[in-house]
C-alpha cells in the first residue's frame, strides 16, 4: 500500500467505505450462500427493496457484487470472493482485541 499514488488510496478508502455499513455486510454475508434476488435480500435484511437496491448499487460500483436480470427480477451474487478473506481477517482481529479486553477486565475485577 505504501507505493500507491494518492488517487489509488482514494479508491482503497472508497472500497473500505463500501464495507463500513452493517446492512451491506449483511448482504455480503447472505450472498456467501449463493445468489439472491433483490426481494429475497430485502426480506432477509428486513429492509425495503429500494433500500437494498441502493446498497447493492454501491457494492456493484466497487466490484463486490455482480447483477443479472432474469425476466422481471434482478439477481445478485458475489463478484470478488476475496472480500470474505478480508472480512475474516478483520473479524479475527476484533475477536482477539475483545478477548484481550476481557482478560484485562478479569484481572481488575478478580473474575475468571
Amino acid at each position: 500500500m505504501k507505493d500507491l499514488p494518492p488517487e489509488a488510496l482514494g479508491q482503497v478508502a472508497a472500497y473500505f467505505q463500501a464495507l463500513s455499513e452493517p446492512t451491506r455486510l449483511r448482504i455480503l454475508n447472505i450472498l456467501h450462500d449463493g445468489e439472491r434476488s433483490v426481494g429475497e435480500l430485502a426480506q432477509l435484511c428486513n429492509c425495503t427493496a429500494a433500500n437494498i437496491s441502493r446498497h447493492l448499487s454501491l457494492l456493484a460500483k466497487h466490484g463486490l457484487v455482480t447483477r443479472e436480470g432474469r425476466g422481471t427480477s434482478v439477481y445478485y451474487r458475489i463478484a470478488d470472493e476475496s472480500v470474505y478473506a478480508l472480512c475474516d481477517l478483520v473479524c479475527g482481529s476484533i475477536a482477539q482485541q475483545l478477548e484481550r479486553s476481557a482478560q484485562r477486565h478479569a484481572m481488575f475485577t478478580g473474575a475468571g
